[in-house]
This record gives C-alpha cells, sequence and structure tokens, in this order.
C-alpha cells in the first residue's frame, strides 16, 4: 500500500463528499428547467461544487495546477507539467435534469499522462467509486466498503455499457460487430467506466467526443481495479492532450 497516495486519496474522498452535498441541495429543489437549452440550475449546482473543489485543492495540493470544466469553459485553463489535477464538478446534465440520479463529482490527479488517482461520486445514489495506483479500488455505500476489480468476461458473452444521453446507434453495432454480446445496457456520466471497474460490465466503448475531465476519474479507478481504457487503435489514452479533448475510446475489464 502507498501510504502517501493513500492518505491523499482520504482527503480527495472528504472533498467530493462536500462538494457532492452542495450539487444535492440544488438536485433536491424545486427547480425548473424552461427549456432545453436553459441550464441554470445545472450551472449553478456545476460553479458551487467546482468553487469548493478549487478552494480545498488549493490547500491539500498548493502546487499541483488543476483543470476543471466551467474555468476551463471560461478560457481558464493553467499552464500543467507532469502533475496536475482534472475536476468535473457535474457530469451528467441531463441526468441531472430528468432526475434519474445519474450524475457524478469526479477529481481525478494526473501524473506524466496518466491518472494516477481518481473519485467518483454520485451522491443522488450513495455510491463513491475510488481508487489509485498501489492502493486498489473500492465501492462504498452506505459507509461501507468494498474492493473492486475488474472481472473476466463471461462465456456466454459481454456484457456492455452505452451512454444513456449521447449514443451513436451505428458506431456502436459496428464496434460490437464480430463480439459475443450477452447484454447492452445504458447508464449516465462517468458511471460506465466504474460499472466496468466494478465487474458489473466488461466493456465500455465511447464513440463520441468527452473531454479529458470527463473521465478521468473514472480512468484512474478502472487502472486500480484493473482495467484498461484504450483509443480505437488500442493504445492507452493519455491526458494533457492539446485542446483536451479525447479521441474515441472503450473502457475493458480482462
Amino acid at each position: 500500500m502507498n501510504e502517501a497516495m493513500s492518505a491523499l486519496l482520504e482527503q480527495v474522498i472528504d472533498i467530493t463528499r462536500v462538494a457532492g452535498e452542495q450539487v444535492l441541495q440544488i438536485y433536491h429543489s424545486d427547480f425548473e428547467v424552461r427549456g432545453k437549452d436553459d441550464a441554470s440550475p445545472v450551472t449553478e449546482a456545476d460553479e458551487r461544487a467546482e468553487a469548493l473543489i478549487l478552494r480545498a485543492l488549493a490547500q491539500c495540493a498548493p502546487v499541483d495546477p488543476v483543470i476543471s470544466e466551467e474555468a476551463a469553459a471560461a478560457g481558464h485553463v493553467p499552464e500543467v507539467g507532469q502533475r496536475f489535477w482534472l475536476v468535473d464538478p457535474l457530469d451528467g446534465t441531463r441526468e441531472f435534469i430528468s432526475r434519474n440520479g445519474e450524475f457524478t463529482v469526479n477529481i481525478a490527479l494526473i501524473e506524466a499522462g496518466e491518472p494516477v488517482l481518481g473519485v467518483v461520486l454520485a451522491p443522488a445514489l450513495g455510491r463513491l467509486f475510488a481508487g489509485a495506483r498501489g492502493c486498489g479500488a473500492f465501492v462504498e455505500e452506505a459507509g461501507i466498503r468494498k474492493p473492486i476489480e475488474c472481472r473476466e468476461p463471461s462465456s456466454e458473452g459481454l456484457e456492455v455499457v452505452a451512454s444513456r444521453s449521447h449514443g451513436d446507434a451505428q458506431a456502436l453495432d459496428a464496434f460490437l460487430a464480430g463480439r459475443k454480446v450477452r447484454s447492452l445496457k445504458s447508464a449516465g456520466s462517468s458511471l460506465k467506466i466504474c460499472l466496468v471497474a466494478a465487474g458489473e460490465a466488461d466493456l465500455y466503448p465511447r464513440l463520441g467526443r468527452t473531454m479529458e475531465w470527463d473521465i478521468a476519474a473514472g480512468h484512474a479507478v478502472l487502472l486500480a481495479a484493473g482495467g484498461q481504457l484504450l483509443t480505437l487503435q488500442h493504445e492507452p489514452l493519455r491526458y494533457g492532450k492539446p485542446g483536451l479533448d479525447n479521441p474515441h475510446f472503450y473502457a475493458r475489464g480482462r
């Protein structure tokens, strides 16, 4: 066990929980969405959580730059080196608005292009996924932690998880062609990567645009659980790329 990394992971878990409480306050309020482009409740939840996370990371890791979704959207992207944080304070806008609970708070630490620590909290579902290099991965529900690891696919076929809100059925069919698929289910936000990490799914193809902060925390959990996240050229996806957008990728277990 890497004691320093484990201690840092616990700090990040605490930060993520408090940010999740901020998001839940708005989620449980009587907010209205006036039109399909009206994201004002989500923006408020996003901004509150991001401000809290940025303050907390500045205290526990003051020398490491942070790239976060809302700040980046406003044009504030710091220069990064070998070590930096990626933050998505609210992943799953559509899930938040539709109130299905499948939205997440995400914090990841990147070292030399690889996610080495990540926390993904689904506050409305009461599920927290966490993992770090040298520490393994776990899920916490109702105050109980359970180690998780990726599983070997069944001889009956793959259980595939796909995006609930950003599906491309034709591209997905092409990707899965030739593979034996037992089931295909949908899920929202970065939870899909965590389902593979927890051995609740075998494969998650993402054949659409994502940003680095969308997936880094889930990717760290997946790596700690023994899985991989690869580009369609079967190479490990890296971070700190120009523009911060990702190529198409897939997450897999063993």
